[in-house]
């Protein structure tokens, strides 16, 4: 055989190799039914704070939606990034076009894993880098608060996403760079508040995913933990939307109290007397509903992280 066919037969056998080592680190990851079944009962009165610290109706109840409306999680918001717009999912207990269908391992699965019950990957516009940092007793709870609301039968459309983007295998591999549960920040968690801190903005409120600077393939950098920077999404004018940095540094939260931080998250008022805007007055609103002390927990984790310098 002579050697250039030689290296051609090599180079397809590589190729091939490549191609199925690729195409298995790339597959989805879930949880076995096993491992679910193991969760604790879920109890929708424990749900209902879960929900409100995790931000459910931010993102999956009707734009634009006041009060109970905001209860009825028909989804529909879209979130236009570099990569594309994303649409938030119809999430309530319609069982054509909601959660009616889904159960709790299906449920389970999309939260900590990313994975939908089709069995493909979510989007990290949906916050499961966070979520998955939840416990199972959360998880439990949380669909079973959901079940208790409104269903609409809103059909929601598809992302709009160009190549490669639109190639959903290719998330298995992100999630191998980027889907870690490991806690982030280093504080001391023989502290219960800031423990209960760190669980609720590192997990439940998923804070980092707009307050910390992502890579150009869109993971977070978490050497600059809550440092601020480019958000996300893009404006209406189409320009990278800026967030705030809110580290206890110069440039972040070092002229806050603990007390100026946990008011602002009960009433939106600053201690300039400035009030939040923009996507988080929304935040606001659900944080308001939590315990104090939950707010008050979140305002001691951000005194105490590594304050990190902001970025123009």
């Amino acid at each position: 055989m002579k050697p250039l066919k030689k290296l051609t037969i090599a180079a397809i056998v590589l190729g091939a190799l490549a191609a199925i080592v690729l195409w298995m680190l790339s597959a989805p990851n879930s949880l076995s039914a096993e491992q679910v079944a193991a969760f604790p009962q879920g109890d929708a009165t424990r749900g209902e704070t879960v929900f409100w610290a995790g931000g459910c109706t931010s993102c999956h109840s009707t734009p634009g939606s006041k009060f109970d409306d905001k209860l009825v999680l028909a989804g529909g918001l879209e979130l236009k990034t570099p990569f594309g717009t994303f649409r938030a999912p119809n999430i309530s207990p319609d069982s054509a076009q909601g959660l009616g269908g889904w159960s709790l391992r299906d449920f389970a699965n999309s939260m900590k894993r990313g994975v939908s019950p089709a069995g493909q990957h979510h989007y990290p516009a949906f916050p499961f880098t966070s979520y998955a940092r939840m416990t199972d007793g959360d998880i439990a709870d949380l669909f079973a608060f959901i079940k208790t609301l409104p269903p609409s039968n809103n059909a929601v459309p598809d992302h709009d996403l160009g190549f490669p983007f639109n190639i959903r295998r290719g998330l298995g591999l992100w999630k191998l760079l980027f889907l870690d549960p490991a806690p982030v920040a280093a504080v001391d968690t023989s502290d219960a508040k800031l423990a209960r801190g760190q669980y609720l903005v590192e997990a439940l409120g998923h804070c980092g995913e707009c307050h910390t600077p992502r890579n150009p393939i869109g993971g977070l950098d978490n050497s600059r933990w809550l440092a601020g920077g480019v958000g996300p999404e893009t404006t209406a004018d189409g320009k990278p939307e800026k967030i705030p940095n809110i580290t206890p540094h110069e440039t972040g939260l070092a002229g806050w109290s603990e007390k100026d931080i946990s008011y602002g998250l009960e009433t939106g008022f600053t201690p300039e007397f400035d009030s939040f805007g923009s996507s988080m007055v929304a935040v606001q609103e659900n944080m308001a509903k939590l315990p104090a002390e939950d707010r008050e927990a979140i305002a001691a984790y951000l005194k105490a992280v590594p304050a990190v310098a902001s970025r123009e």
